[in-house]
């Protein structure tokens, strides 16, 4: 360190870390980089000191990495999504492979198996179908604001700012999500501040628009969910009204009163509008219906191949009883019940389990069940009794990975084949190591859902060993 400033000069980025960061190397201690490249030299201003390991973040380069790319997104950078925004895509699939693989040998201590090609996204902007904007009274300033000495309008709408949950950074154009959304949020926020609409104080907890929910399908559906503090309806209907007045595309309005602290609402009611009361998604022959409180995969062209994959690796007979576990909205048990002669999914969401009814009966599915409960209660000798034990289990459980209990009647019952779908490699690997006695990992396939993130979806196949 040369000064005060905790500037430490000239520190070569050697390669990727956990969660979006990069690593090198000051006086055999780590550091951690935020928004740097491997290939990067640069000056870096220590953030964080502990007795391992340092963070930091680049404030000169003297050279920058050949991975490198110009970001698309005039947010970059402060907003604290799409992190990986000026790495090439490339790049990006070479170190969420390189992910899986360490996971898998490291925590798992895995091998033998085919690790196959990670499969990237088409689209690498705009792929989102779902996002979440945030009202707030102290919209978050840059430091050319600070710096000019004047005074702005702080109502702002977009996300939350990294580490500080009372700010919130107004976004201009968000390259997730298709500018059709870009265009009805921009239009509701300068609508709400010609209104004198009080935008919500993070801190005080006052003020009356919260959040506004975007939802849009390929088959052309939108819906708008607004959510305030307090029941005002006058004002909800001018807010929604203005925006199905100027946006006809938009096909189904909610809102919800939400008076808690936080912007939390699958415990609140959301409160029919205008328009239909579902937006739709097509699969093949299926049609999802997505209400207001509906868990769907956010990509959903990349969904489609991680569930085509899933079926694949299954390769289900159609004598085969399947059990799905952590179902949520019944998605993959929908999609793969054609094969089967029966589909039992357990989710703990009771709301996700009448979704998954709802689109079962939508589709004229027969062979389907649907169970709500905690999967580590529910996966007893009376369901086995009632519906048959499994030929094969798909499990695609939360990045805490699957309760030992679970894991356990898995093994107790023996299904043949087990497909794990995992948003996190590393309890993946821990989980599969702790069947290993029973079960051998043939394969695994990454799948990318959300490029210029780390973020990784890993499907592997594990079959029963004989004898």
């Amino acid at each position: 360190m040369t000064d005060q400033k905790n500037i430490i000069e000239q520190v070569t980025i050697e390669g990727f870390a956990a969660e979006a960061r990069c690593i090198g190397k000051v006086d055999g201690k780590v550091v951690f980089v935020e928004y740097a490249a491997p290939g990067d030299i640069a000056d870096l201003r220590i953030t964080r000191k502990k007795k391992n390991f340092l963070e930091a973040v680049p404030v000169f380069f003297h050279q920058f990495s050949g991975i490198r790319q110009d970001p698309v997104c005039e947010h970059f950078g402060v907003c604290g999504g799409c992190r990986w925004q000026h790495i090439r895509y490339e790049h990006q699939l070479n170190f969420k492979f390189q992910q899986v693989k360490d996971q898998f040998e490291r925590i798992g201590k895995l091998s033998g198996f085919e690790l196959l090609p990670i499969i990237g996204s088409e689209e690498t902007e705009f792929y989102r179908n779902k996002l979440e904007f945030t009202f707030s009274n102290q919209r978050w300033l840059s430091e050319s604001e600070m710096e000019s000495g004047e005074s702005f309008d702080r109502n702002g709408l977009g996300f939350h700012k990294p580490g500080r949950f009372d700010k919130v950074l107004d976004i201009k154009k968000c390259h997730l999500q298709s500018q059709f959304s870009n265009d009805i949020r921009n239009a509701l926020k300068l609508f709400a501040r010609s209104e004198n609409m009080p935008f919500y104080d993070l801190k005080d907890h006052t003020g009356f628009l919260r959040n506004l929910i975007i939802r849009t399908t390929h088959t052309g559906g939108c819906m708008i969910i607004l959510q305030v503090k307090y029941e005002d309806l006058e004002a909800i209907k001018k807010m929604l009204d203005f925006l199905t007045g100027n946006f006809p595309a938009i096909t189904s309005t909610y809102y919800i009163i939400n008076p808690k602290l936080n912007e939390s609402y699958q415990d609140l009611e959301a409160v029919y509008y205008s328009g239909e009361k579902y937006i739709t998604e097509k699969m093949e022959d299926l049609s999802f219906i997505i209400g207001p409180k509906s868990f769907f995969q956010t990509n959903s062209h990349q969904a489609y191949r991680l569930y085509s994959l899933v079926r694949e690796m299954a390769a289900i007979g159609s004598e085969e009883v399947v059990y799905d576990l952590y179902t949520g909205t019944g998605s993959i048990a929908l999609f793969i019940a054609g094969h089967a002669k029966k589909v039992i999914g357990v989710e703990y969401i009771e709301e996700a389990i009448a979704d998954a009814r709802l689109n079962s009966r939508h589709n004229q599915i027969t062979n389907t069940e649907f169970v709500a409960g905690d999967i580590k209660d529910v996966l007893k000798n009376e369901l086995y009794a009632a519906h048959g034990k499994p030929d094969v289990v798909i499990t695609d459980p939360p990045r805490a990975g699957m309760h030992p209990d679970v894991i356990k009647s898995i093994i107790d019952n023996r299904p043949d084949r087990i497909v794990y779908v995992s948003c996190n490699p590393a309890t993946q690997a821990r989980d599969i190591d702790l069947l290993r006695d029973h079960y051998r990992l043939v394969k695994a396939q990454p799948v990318d859902m959300f490029p210029h993130t780390h973020h990784i979806e890993n499907i592997a196949l594990l079959k029963i060993r004989k004898g």
